[in-house]
């Protein structure tokens, strides 16, 4: 099979889309599959550039991290797409992307999918806080419908993420398929040597949330709780790996609360190199994000033997189960801060969360998600055969 991507986000982009689509790249192709990516260009470049089309782009004013993509310069190149007979056109991001694929699908005359990555409704109101936010949710319910209904197919990461998009009136065809972990994730990082480069004491008990630094995943929650844990354990650590618009007013709040002795900001990290022994290096992964579709770190830490203590809101739901690598918590200081605490004093409760965790997520292979893609796509192109 001869897949098209297309996104408005890749590598060196860093976030969850774009492991996402490195992830299904990698894992269809060993599959034996061509799968070519069209994506804006950006000032470096990804580990892997084969098959990859950079188009020109620019940068958001709003967004400086991200690029919006020359529509008319990927409509000069149309004879070339045209020539390389694709069988499907797969959407991963809903901005030029789509209305690119759209458009591709219809006239090179094959089938399109998409998959929602985002949960918009809990999300633009972040990034437009001048609109009402029961404006912005209406806007992006619609928005969602709208682009929804205009393909032949949709993938959805997680079962609550698809209820809240049929809820919308999107009455596409629809199935849920994860993103999974690749071996890689499972190979084991070095956590003393982590700590060793970046000046922490192997003693000190850690917390790790490894993300984008955005105001959706409710890092201010996680300050909270690091505020209410160094009560009972002054010499707590949070380590937040990752960046993005929310970093600087989190650094503003955790003066405020005079974290600064108790947590670091050390930006984003190779998820080659160096991701796996950040991972080992902590104690507990914290996680409290109300958006995610799926939670792909979350099983990212497990792999590692990493116990977790998070709350279970949409996309996490479907990866979460009490025990199997985590404490779930609710959003609720105490409870979730009093999970951190009681878990950071046992150390074998600790270390038998980690090991129930590492099994639970070898059950998410990369590979067998990438054949019920496949899957999908022979459904798909076989509904729009005369």
């Amino acid at each position: 099979m001869k897949i098209l991507f297309i996104s408005d986000v890749y590598f060196p982009r860093i976030n969850g889309v774009s492991t996402s689509i490195e992830t299904f790249r990698h894992e269809l192709r060993e599959l034996g599959h061509t799968v070519h990516l069209i994506a804006p260009d950006y000032p470096g470049s990804s580990s892997d550039e084969s098959d990859i089309t950079r188009v020109p782009s620019r940068q958001l004013p709003f967004d400086p991290e991200d690029r919006l993509m020359k529509f008319g310069w990927v409509m000069e190149h149309l004879e070339k797409l045209r020539n390389e007979h694709y069988d499907i056109i797969h959407i991963q991001t809903p901005f030029v992307a789509h209305y690119l694929g759209v458009k591709l699908s219809r006239l090179l005359n094959i089938p399109c999918i998409e998959t929602y990555h985002t949960f918009f409704e809990e999300y633009l109101h972040h990034y437009i806080p001048f609109v009402p936010r029961a404006i912005m949710g209406t806007v992006a319910r619609r928005f969602s419908r709208h682009q929804g209904n205009s393909l032949n197919g949709m993938v959805v990461p997680s079962r609550p993420m698809m209820e809240v998009l049929q809820s919308y009136g999107v009455t596409t065809h629809a199935e849920v398929i994860p993103t999974g972990l690749e071996p890689e994730s499972f190979v084991p990082g070095n956590g003393d040597e982590f700590r060793r480069k970046y000046g922490i004491d192997q003693d000190r008990p850690m917390l790790l949330f490894v993300g984008r630094v955005a105001h959706e995943k409710n890092i201010g929650f996680l300050l909270r709780v690091l505020d209410r844990v160094r009560k009972d354990i002054p010499e707590v650590l949070l380590l937040i790996a990752g960046a993005g618009p929310a970093r600087e007013g989190l650094e503003h709040d955790a003066e405020k609360l005079g974290l600064f002795g108790n947590i670091m900001f050390i930006g984003y990290l190779d998820r080659h190199t160096e991701l796996n022994s950040c991972y080992q290096s902590a104690d507990i992964f914290v996680f409290s994000s109300r958006t995610e579709t799926q939670g792909l770190v979350l099983l990212e830490a497990m792999a590692q033997s990493v116990p977790v203590v998070s709350t279970a809101e949409m996309g996490t739901k479907d990866v979460l189960r009490e025990g199997a690598g985590v404490w779930i918590a609710a959003e609720e200081l105490e409870d979730f801060s009093g999970k951190v605490i009681k878990m950071l004093k046992d150390d074998y409760a600790r270390i038998q969360l980690g090991d129930a965790g590492s099994i639970y997520a070898h059950g998410w292979s990369a590979g067998k998600q990438a054949e019920r893609m496949l899957d999908f796509y022979g459904s798909v192109i076989e509904s729009r055969q005369p």
